[in-house]
């Protein structure tokens, strides 16, 4: 079995958890023996192609399309973004991005052929561009590697038209992995529309739609209409390898309380400092870490002020590689209180790395965790006394952190992709 996988993003360069489940995923089809050919918009050449081979799309010239796929772009006009409407994006480059792009004056995109295009490979002001782009170049990809492939693969809204494109041109099934949606970006009001009928078209031209949870294969089926016979669950799960449990020295004697992701609406950064707060009425002994950044930043610092636990309250921006294995290590306990969660790895990072952790009933790791504690997102007494639980009584901290390391190490991507490969062989 062989598949043409289009992703955005690949480790070590990554800006969220797609990158990072993407390696999952090509690893452990390799070990059900399936190929991979993966494409990114733009690679840097230091990628591990261990487990898969790495296409660049920068490197690709578009040169012959067929009416086919030029109706299908024909159709679709895409402007700059100009709105933060993307899940992985660091706010610091988004906002100099939009800030290039208005000293530009730049307000449309012009697409031509017989050229390559140099991807940026990033969540800036010109994404939709990209986008648009990737999809050509995917095409243009697929025909190129038509005999070396049975299936098209496409990760994320992102991709999905790059994914519809290569189905178009080369008549190969199309599965698209469906790792988060515009309804847990945000409310219904903020919802980008732009996003929405990109998803939407995706997950209509797809041969088999795969979910990362229940919870996200009911949110496919009942808001984007999408007919159940054809959305398929396969939960994720974490890749340990190559990850040691660190010593690290603490700087303070206080117990350590961490929220790690993206300071968005998303995430319920706001839940996790009330609570903060309702604790601290209780204890003092205690610190609380935010470790991320993201468009609520602002407003999660002055939140923290306004409630007067700031000397208890620390920022740590944004956190890659080994700097996320360091805060596991320096935690007591991870909390995770999202209010709309496709899946959620950081809670098994943290278990795996012996942190009892607390996530949301409204996230898709909640039906595969048994030993983490949960709450509802907006519950934040309930989250406030399960969190002075756990440095309050040892027992059950030890409990909790003993159980969520067995269970975590059963949630192996070798599992996941056992599925994902039953669902190719459905399609070929």
């Amino acid at each position: 079995m062989r598949v043409l996988m289009f992703g955005w993003e690949f480790p070590p360069h990554i800006a969220g958890g797609l990158g990072t489940a993407c390696k999952g995923i090509v690893e452990g089809l390799a070990a059900n023996g399936v190929e991979t050919l993966f494409v990114m918009p733009n690679a840097s050449g230091d990628e591990d192609q261990s487990c898969t081979r790495i296409l660049n799309a920068s490197d690709v010239a578009v040169e012959n399309v067929s009416s086919t796929v030029d109706e299908f772009l024909d159709k679709v006009k895409f402007i700059n973004v100009d709105s933060n409407i993307v899940p992985y994006v660091d706010p610091d480059e988004y906002f100099e991005a939009i800030e290039r792009m208005k000293k530009e004056k730049k307000t449309t995109t012009t697409i031509g052929f017989g050229q390559k295009f140099k991807f940026s490979g990033k969540y800036g002001a010109n994404l939709m561009e990209e986008v648009s782009r990737y999809a050509q170049v995917g095409g243009t990809i697929a025909m190129e590697h038509i005999d070396e492939f049975d299936v098209i693969h496409a990760h994320d809204w992102l991709t999905y038209l790059a994914g519809i494109a290569a189905k178009e041109l080369t008549g190969k099934p199309l599965v698209v992995h469906v790792h988060a949606t515009s309804y847990d970006r945000g409310s219904d009001d903020m919802v980008d529309t732009r996003v929405l009928a990109i998803e939407t078209r995706g997950m209509q031209a797809a041969d088999r739609v795969v979910t990362v949870s229940d919870l996200t294969r009911n949110i496919v089926i009942n808001r984007y209409h999408i007919d159940p016979a054809k959305v398929v669950t396969v939960h994720n799960a974490v890749d340990f390898s190559g990850r040691e449990n660190l010593t690290v020295e603490r700087g303070v004697k206080d117990k350590v309380v961490t929220f790690l992701g993206r300071i968005t609406f998303q995430k319920g950064p706001e839940y996790f400092i009330e609570a903060a707060a309702k604790v601290l009425k209780r204890t003092k002994n205690v610190r609380f870490v935010m470790a991320g950044s993201g468009d609520m930043m602002n407003r999660a610092i002055s939140q923290v002020a306004r409630l007067g636990i700031a000397d208890r309250f620390h920022f740590t921006g944004f956190l890659r590689g080994q700097d996320v294995q360091k805060m596991f290590a320096l935690s007591d306990v991870y909390i995770m209180p999202s209010v709309s969660e496709p899946f959620g790895i950081s809670p098994l990072e943290a278990m795996r790395s012996n942190v009892p952790s607390i996530i949301s009933h409204q996230s898709g790791a909640a039906e595969v965790l048994k030993y983490a504690l949960k709450v509802d997102f907006w519950d934040v007494d309930a989250l406030a006394d399960d969190i002075y639980a756990l440095l309050q009584y040892p027992v059950l901290a030890e409990f909790a952190t003993k159980q969520g390391f067995d269970e975590v190490n059963e949630l192996k991507w070798n599992g996941a992709c056992a599925k994902l490969k039953k669902v190719y062989e459905s399609l070929v």
